[in-house]
């Protein structure tokens, strides 16, 4: 059982989104006090380098990237950051796959983490990380530049990974660069949002399809930060942020707010978050602005009492979120949803005065 959720908590950490490190804008010379506790808090949740889920006893490597990130974007906790790259270069494998396993997702994660923290993606923990993102990337038509999964349990590698593996193989120049982001400007839909899953493996289509995709704002948000962190960005990289951007605003709750996929419509603190850091990425400083405004409502303030003591500067996901933890406090069972919504909505904090 233990195994199982392992590898199901491998694959949604591959998925899980994280603005951090990616093509982020200039803010506020001096950093925003709520940016600061927010850090602070999620600097506490690496027990030796590594985020530990205690409900289900693993240590959970891709909400340990998602924090490494966010500590590494805000600043000011440089020890815990270089805590979180050892510690996940020595478990790197674990985190990838070993042997004939190989999670294209993880991988690309993995490699932008690496990069960011230390520039070294071709040699982490004794894993080429470029080389194994390469091995995933499809290089037959219809599917030429798509990653794939290499794994026993399935084929789970989707546009969230994609995005990783275009930034981690277009910042260290590989061949499969170009194939890797034009596949992944094709699941941009017509309207401006980007998809989350792929097509089928052996659909003869391997783009949008717009009536039978969903809208996604983490997707967007990402490719959007991803394709804004590029070198090189030709006409098409240009023409997709600004679609991706115009659908943010567009979809921008009046109160600053987003609600993310089909599953998390309604309004929550990662998917805010993430849009804000895109939002900012491009310049659109006045919808970052407000969707910091709308985070900074659900982190816990630096004078809580009571239950919420020992969470300030955490970031709840929805108001029932907050409201259950003033009341219980941040137990076991909730304490991950608060890290991951924390690692991807502290960094928005740092737009609450906007960007520039």
């Amino acid at each position: 059982m233990k195994q199982a959720f392992t590898r199901l908590a491998t694959l949604a950490a591959a998925t899980t989104l994280a603005a951090t490190a990616l093509a982020v804008p200039a803010h506020a010379a001096k950093t925003p006090a709520e940016a600061k506790l927010g850090v602070t808090w999620l600097s506490k949740q690496l027990t030796n380098g590594l985020v530990h889920n205690d409900q289900y006893d693993i240590d959970d490597y891709g909400l340990t990237v998602d924090v490494g990130l966010a500590l590494k974007q805000v600043g000011g906790q440089k020890k815990k950051v270089t805590a979180a790259r050892k510690a996940l270069a020595a478990n790197a494998g674990s985190y990838i796959g070993t042997g004939d396993e190989l999670y294209a997702g993880s991988a690309s994660k993995l490699a932008v983490f690496a990069q960011a923290t230390g520039g070294g993606a071709a040699n982490f923990g004794g894993e080429d990380l470029i080389a194994a993102v390469q091995s995933t990337v499809s290089t037959t038509a219809p599917t030429e530049g798509r990653i794939v999964d290499q794994s026993e349990w399935g084929d789970y590698a989707n546009v969230i990974g994609q995005a990783y593996a275009a930034q981690a193989l277009s910042a260290a120049g590989a061949s499969e660069a170009a194939s890797t982001r034009d596949f992944l400007l094709r699941q941009q839909c017509g309207k401006g949002y980007f998809r989350v899953n792929f097509s089928a493996s052996d659909a003869a289509a391997q783009h949008c399809r717009n009536s039978a995709d969903e809208a996604d704002t983490d997707a967007t948000a990402l490719a959007i930060l991803s394709l804004k962190s590029l070198d090189k960005k030709p006409k098409a990289v240009r023409e997709a942020i600004k679609k991706g951007t115009a659908w943010l605003k567009a979809t921008q709750r009046k109160n600053g707010s987003f609600g993310g996929g089909a599953l998390t419509e309604a309004p929550n603190a990662n998917s805010t978050g993430l849009a804000a850091s895109a939002l900012a990425s491009v310049g659109a400083c006045k919808p970052a602005k407000k969707a910091a405004g709308w985070v900074k409502k659900l982190q816990v303030d630096a004078k809580a009492k009571g239950k919420l003591r020992s969470a300030r500067g955490a970031v709840a996901y929805n108001k029932a979120a907050m409201k259950a933890a003033a009341k219980d406090g941040i137990v076991v069972e909730t304490r991950d949803q608060w890290r991951r919504t924390s690692a991807q909505a502290v960094p928005a904090l740092l737009y609450k005065g906007g960007c520039r």
